[in-house]
């Protein structure tokens, strides 16, 4: 079916004609019915108003986004804010800290325990943070014979005096400060030493390096660092030296064996002399005893006997011999063949024997 297009002609000429009446009205406004084809909403007739101010703020945050006028300071750290290159000698504490951008700058320093091993150059191992590695101070003992030491070094800024020290000795201020004192001290130490006596004396010698360190570093004004503690961990000899150290040492071993030996010996002699002189004082003792015993006997039995010999008295002896010379007629009532021996002055006790017995008989014959 053809498309009629007389509708779309006659709104074109229409169009043409209400615009032409426009143009003839002077063309000023919306008259003759004219509307535009789009309006912008109310919001954005507004926006070159705001957007000064919009721009403005976003150039705010985007400075203080680049320029970063706040810190952070953590634990174990202290900030020291500098001011047109001048140090304020309050050290900030940790937290949050804000500063002038292009005028102030803050530094934060660590003041945690820090440690410099001073090590040989074969062992140059264990760098850390808060590790600091050096090499071995070499020393010339009091013959001039090299020596070289190794030990390690704990110390930590104070905060309190952190912007002092900082703006004094600057941030290596560890270099400049324990490093350079630490080797003065050993060298000073050390140096008044032989090396053979080294080892021997290394207690000694520790307690003078800490004691020599602390004292030196503490004298600084405002007592920047404080030292926690130094180590001596090893004492580097020349290989003669340390084999002239072992010849001494084995030497020194085998007089001290030889001396156990002696002593060993002695006191053996000596427990032998002690047991025999022991043996000798026992039987000493021993025959002592038995002597005094036979003594004492004897003297008891000589006080009896004197005991008996005072009561023996005429009268006494008198009766003796009347019992006896009763046994003796007793026994000759029973056998008459009995001999009877009278003692001389007819003193008693008399002897009789009985002669049934021939042996007794015959041996009295």
């Amino acid at each position: 079916m053809p498309i009629d297009n007389d509708y779309f002609k006659n709104r074109q000429q229409e169009k043409k004609g209400s615009n032409n009446q426009s143009n003839n009205n002077g063309g000023g406004g919306n008259g003759g019915g004219f509307e535009p084809p789009f309006q912008a909403p109310e919001m954005f007739k507004n926006f070159n108003k705001q957007s000064g101010i919009i721009y403005a703020i976003i150039i705010i945050a985007i400075g203080l986004f680049m320029t970063k006028p706040y810190v952070i300071v953590n634990s174990g750290e202290v900030g020291i804010k500098v001011t047109t290159g001048k140090y304020e000698t309050e050290p900030l504490q940790p937290g949050f800290h804000l500063f002038i951008p292009v005028i102030q700058k803050v530094i934060t320093v660590d003041t945690k325990v820090r440690l410099i091993n001073y090590k040989s150059l074969e062992d140059m191992s264990g760098m850390g943070a808060g590790i600091k590695i050096n090499p071995a101070i070499n020393i010339l003992d009091a013959r001039g014979l090299p020596v070289s030491i190794e030990l390690t070094v704990q110390y930590k800024l104070l905060p309190s005096g952190a912007p002092l020290t900082i703006s004094t000795w600057g941030l290596s201020w560890e270099d400049k400060i324990v490093n350079p004192v630490v080797r003065n001290i050993v060298r000073n130490v050390v140096g008044g030493f032989n090396a053979e006596a080294l080892p021997t004396k290394r207690t000694e010698i520790a307690v003078m390096i800490e004691n020599g360190i602390r004292t030196e570093i503490e004298a600084l004004q405002g007592k920047p660092v404080s030292i926690e503690s130094v180590q001596l961990r090893e004492i580097v000899l020349p290989t003669k030296i340390k084999e002239q150290i072992e010849r001494v040492q084995i030497a020194n071993q085998e007089s001290e064996r030889v001396k156990y030996e002696v002593l060993r010996t002695k006191q053996e002699a000596e427990k032998r002399a002690a047991k025999a002189t022991g043996d000798a004082e026992a039987n000493r003792i021993e025959a002592q005893g038995r002597a005094d015993a036979v003594t004492i006997e004897a003297d008891a039995q000589a006080k009896a006997n004197k005991l008996v010999a005072q009561s023996l008295t005429t009268k006494l002896l008198q009766l003796e011999q009347i019992k006896v010379q009763g046994k003796f007629n007793e026994a000759l009532s029973t056998n008459k063949d009995a001999k009877i021996f009278l003692t001389p002055g007819g003193s008693t006790p008399n002897i009789w024997v009985d002669t049934k017995d021939k042996s007794r008989d015959s041996s009295i014959r």
